[in-house]
């Protein structure tokens, strides 16, 4: 399409895309924005290296002077978008690009993959969160996400929706969060008891240990831990938690603090991992299962419920002419947008660029961005993430607890404003010129 656009003479041609997800997942009331950030880092850094445009030049008949073309693309054009962190809803746009024609569409399939996987996972770890009710999270996942960089996203968008630690040391590092984790099985059945094990373990750990219990039996792997805990306080040291990963884990927490607590042990905290999502935490703590904590793997890592999301990555506006998709099941909406937050998330609004607010108060979502200095190549993604996450709390404390709910959620008001339910009416007219189209209704 690009090379197209380059013999047609369109390739430098301004135009607006918008990026999307055009109906949410089923038991989905929102989404949290995320993967913005590294969207903007690839977008600074979007360029061809002699190498790709040599690979090009054999794997595809293409015209030399689109070759040589490629060499000198980079994005020279705007992007609004909803900070990471925030709420959003269907239809809504997420970010909007306007560049030149061609390099617009090149772009398509990187910011897409880039949005799509962090939100997806984002929305999945602050389902986790509302059913872990204060209680702590750690993510599990990287031995089972779908790739080595979507282990690290993953780690990233938990700690945005306000998971405690990760058990990826590299994520740990490389975004400066607390590092978590407890011991395996193998550990275990490697030595001649439990026990010894367990002293083992504690003897080259530098801080307040957990214990996997259930290896074996899970009531001796309790009392295991008690003795444990008991020649650790000895020695001036303390046991953290202890940690089930199967059987009946309402059972046999229940069985952990009894013994915990009637050893004095009131402070040791019982910590849950093994097949966990939002349901089965909301189903663990719903049948009063006395967990402190869960690690959550699988499930969360791959979104398991919901997998992805509908993400379209649409062209909006070409040459200052507002188009729309008449497709059914996949109309789009014309012309560039700005999305309106009601005060007290009362509702949103999309309107047309430049529209005025639909009332007093109402906030606009889509903000100017600047690629490279609002991204990752500039800014310690460090402080990015705190940046994202202290949004995420304040909005997550905002919206209305109806929307959060696991199952049959509240369904959230998204109005079209005035101007752009008339644009939409109006018949896509190639002859339409620039002015004619982007006048207000």
């Amino acid at each position: 399409m690009a090379a197209a656009l380059l013999a047609e003479g369109r390739a430098e041609v301004p135009a607006t895309f918008s990026l999307f997800i055009r109906r949410l997942p089923p038991s989905r009331a929102f989404l949290v924005a995320a993967g913005l950030d590294d969207a903007l880092a690839a977008l600074a850094d979007f360029h061809f290296t002699g190498e790709d445009v040599a690979t090009l030049a054999r794997v595809a008949s293409f015209e030399p002077q689109f070759l040589e073309w490629l060499r000198d693309v980079r994005f020279t054009g705007r992007v609004r978008a909803v900070p990471e962190g925030r709420i959003i809803f269907a239809n809504e746009p997420l970010l909007e690009v306007e560049a030149p024609f061609a390099v617009a569409q090149l772009l398509e399939t990187c910011l897409l993959n880039i949005v799509t996987l962090q939100t997806t996972l984002a929305t999945k770890a602050a389902r986790c969160r509302h059913a872990a009710s204060g209680r702590t999270l750690v993510d599990f996942s990287l031995r089972r996400t779908q790739g080595a960089d979507a282990g690290m996203k993953v780690a990233r968008v938990c700690a945005l929706t306000g998971f405690a630690a990760t058990s990826n040391v590299a994520a740990a590092a490389h975004y400066g969060l607390p590092a978590s984790g407890t011991m395996a099985h193998s550990y275990i059945t490697a030595h001649e008891s439990e026990i010894e094990a367990f002293r083992s373990f504690v003897q080259s750990y530098r801080g307040d240990p957990v214990l996997l219990v259930d290896t074996w039996d899970t009531p001796t792997g309790i009392d295991h831990a008690i003795q444990i805990a008991r020649e650790l306080a000895a020695a001036g040291r303390h046991l953290a938690g202890v940690r089930l990963d199967s059987g009946d884990l309402v059972a046999e927490s229940r069985l952990a603090r009894d013994r915990l607590d009637g050893a004095g042990l009131t402070d040791v905290a019982i910590f849950a991992s093994g097949g966990l999502d939002e349901y089965e935490i909301d189903r663990l703590l719903g049948a009063g299962a006395p967990i402190d904590g869960f690690g959550v793997g699988t499930n969360l890592g791959v979104s398991a419920d919901a997998p992805t999301l509908e993400s379209v990555y649409k062209l909006v506006e070409v040459d200052g002419r507002p188009v729309a998709k008449r497709s059914p099941g996949k109309a789009t909406l014309p012309g560039a947008k700005q999305v309106w937050r009601r005060p007290g998330f009362a509702g949103d609004v999309i309107g047309r660029l430049g529209e005025s607010p639909p009332e007093s108060g109402a906030e606009p979502l889509l903000v100017e961005m600047t690629p490279g200095a609002d991204s990752v190549a500039a800014v310690d993604p460090t402080e990015a993430l705190a940046k994202a996450r202290r949004r995420f709390e304040s909005e997550w404390t905002a919206l209305p607890e109806p929307h959060k709910r696991l199952v049959d959620p509240a369904g959230y008001s998204v109005e079209l404003s005035s101007g752009l339910q008339a644009l939409s009416r109006r018949p896509v007219r190639a002859g339409m010129t620039a002015r004619e189209d982007r006048s207000p209704a």
